[in-house]
């Protein structure tokens, strides 16, 4: 009886893929413009950022002359520049990612069919926004920034509760909560042009943790304490163990193939990023491990936990 009342429960839509279709075709041609036009003339401008700043080193060390607030300032105002001429290009390769996702789902949608809504998608959307939202103040607001050359990466916060939502929500709606407010993070800073890159990490993050969690391990219908522990600590790992190795490899190809980076600086990110999320991983499984375990009985006796 309850399988042929979830049959029924499912209905065939086509209206999610019809959109996806329309806005990847959208994003794809408004990427391919902005690449040609702004941000052409962003690369460019990079390289006067590089030379501005390698003369305010040169000045500061003492092995150059120049007016040091001067060049400061002209350094300020290239990289503001720099960063507007990115935007464009950076905003449609994200359209273009997340439009793949719906489209995806579209898929699915049109082809297996979709539930209808109830109360626990109202609790779970809800959650999944404040998720976000904890995403992107983690990375907006505690970050380290480690700049090399015209580029940089970061140690930050925001992968704690990229994990703590897949934890929380399932792999689907915990991977677009981290997703969708990573992504804001880096659109709304100077890592506007690693939004992409890092929609599509985020979302695989999410999906890992929630698969190891929820489909493997069953931690929402476990009542054993330590089989709770170890599962919730296991399924951390997974997806940050992911980032480790997929967070310097696609940022090389990435950076060096859709960002026209040179390739010895794609190097030394790639490089660097390796130690970054590292350290990020370790600081991530620790912390959401120990949030979600404290999380988690508050909310099952409030009646806010929800089955992912």
């Amino acid at each position: 009886m309850s399988d042929n009342k979830n049959k029924m429960e499912k209905k065939k839509s086509y209206s999610l893929l019809i959109i996806g279709a329309v806005l990847l075709i959208a994003g794809i041609i408004f990427a391919v413009y902005a690449y040609n036009t702004s941000y052409q003339a962003s690369t460019s401008l990079g390289k006067q950022l590089s030379e501005a700043k390698e003369q305010l080193s040169a000045v500061k060390e003492g092995a150059g002359e120049g007016d040091p607030e001067a060049l400061e300032a002209e350094v300020a105002r290239l990289s503001e520049e720099k960063l507007s001429l990115e935007r464009p290009y950076s905003y449609g390769l994200t359209l273009v990612f997340f439009a793949v996702l719906l489209t995806v789902k579209g898929i699915c949608n049109a082809v297996i069919g979709m539930r209808r809504s109830g109360k626990a998608d109202i609790k779970r959307l809800t959650q999944a926004g404040l998720l976000a939202a904890l995403c992107y103040i983690g990375f907006a607001f505690f970050k380290i920034d480690i700049p090399i050359g015209p580029e940089k990466t970061a140690f930050h916060f925001g992968n704690v509760f990229c994990v703590l939502a897949a934890l929380l929500l399932g792999g689907y709606w915990g991977g677009l909560a981290g997703a969708v407010g990573m992504t804001i993070g880096d659109l709304t800073t100077s890592y506007v042009t690693s939004a992409p890159k890092t929609f599509f990490l985020k979302l695989c993050i999410g999906l890992i943790t929630g698969l190891v969690a929820h489909k493997i391990f069953h931690i929402s219908d476990a009542h054993d304490p330590k089989k709770v522990t170890a599962a919730t600590i296991a399924a951390c790992f997974c997806g940050m163990a992911f980032n480790v190795v997929a967070d310097p490899v696609v940022g090389y190809f990435y950076k060096t193939y859709l960002l026209g980076v040179p390739q010895d600086i794609s190097a030394a990110l790639a490089k660097i990023a390796t130690l970054t999320t590292g350290v990020n991983a370790v600081v991530a499984v620790i912390a959401a491990s120990i949030i979600y375990l404290g999380l988690r009985p508050a909310l099952k006796k409030s009646g806010l936990f929800v089955e992912p």
